[in-house]
């Protein structure tokens, strides 16, 4: 028997969101993954590295997963669940795990790291990434998009204005990079399908990801989530649309 909208809601709103794992939307959510497999390539990257930094680590699930860490690995996190969670999966493999704001300055010498990583970063201050990088050290990063996952944005929040829906742009991304002196050699962008099942689904991503929708709960936006469960109801999965970059940047030797 298919469950209401009130239990889904009640579901959806109590669960933990603590982390970055995301397994709870397994059947009930998916989105298409990126060509270049980001843990992947990440994973070569940390094999040659002696020294590498992953910024903004969240609950350190994708670190973890790579087979090799170089000999000294850190991590940053900036909320408190996260950093416990980040902590507890990374320290027995020999990571630290640095609790930071995700304000400059990062709290490193200059020239400390051969490697930098980040997937998904909120925020990149590249003169940062740029000055704790090594002459001929690397930045390799996924970044979110511009206007990633908007058809849902928008239809909470409505129509975006373009210096929103551009804001991450790759291009941009490229001149700040530039900017901080490092050297772009790798920038290619995808746009991935994404689906959600149920409302649940979408409930839970907008309390995780709470950027999407800042200052979304379930009470505020009751009328129109009743409204887009009953339009998956009748239609089917709600169709959005993530974009991802891959960006790997060399500082000059």
């Amino acid at each position: 028997m298919a469950r209401t909208f009130e239990e889904l809601v009640a579901e959806a709103e109590t669960v933990s969101v603590d982390g970055w794992d995301f397994s709870w939307l397994d059947g009930r959510a998916t989105e298409q993954r990126p060509s270049w497999g980001y843990q992947r390539t990440m994973g070569e990257h940390l094999a040659r590295a002696s020294a590498a930094l992953d910024i903004q680590t969240g609950g350190g699930e994708v670190l973890a997963g790579v087979p090799k860490l170089p000999a000294l690995m850190v991590a940053t996190e900036s909320w408190p669940p996260n950093v416990a969670k980040a902590t507890e999966l990374l320290h027995p493999r020999g990571a630290v795990v640095v609790a930071d704001p995700d304000e400059p300055p990062l709290p490193f010498a200059d020239a400390a790291f051969d490697l930098v990583t980040s997937r998904h970063p909120a925020t990149v201050w590249w003169s940062e990434i740029a000055r704790v990088l090594r002459p001929g050290g690397t930045y390799l990063a996924q970044h979110v998009g511009p206007a990633s996952v908007f058809e849902l944005v928008e239809y909470f929040l409505g129509p975006q204005p373009e210096e929103i829906r551009r804001r991450r742009h790759p291009d941009d991304e490229r001149q700040e990079a530039e900017a901080a002196g490092l050297h772009v050699l790798d920038l290619r962008l995808e746009s991935l399908r994404t689906e959600f099942f149920d409302i649940g689904a979408v409930i839970y991503f907008l309390r995780k990801v709470i950027w999407m929708v800042p200052g979304f709960t379930v009470d505020r936006y009751r009328d129109r989530l009743r409204e887009l469960d009953e339009k998956i109801r009748a239609e089917g999965p709600f169709v959005a649309h993530s974009t991802r970059f891959l960006i790997e940047a060399r500082k000059p030797a």
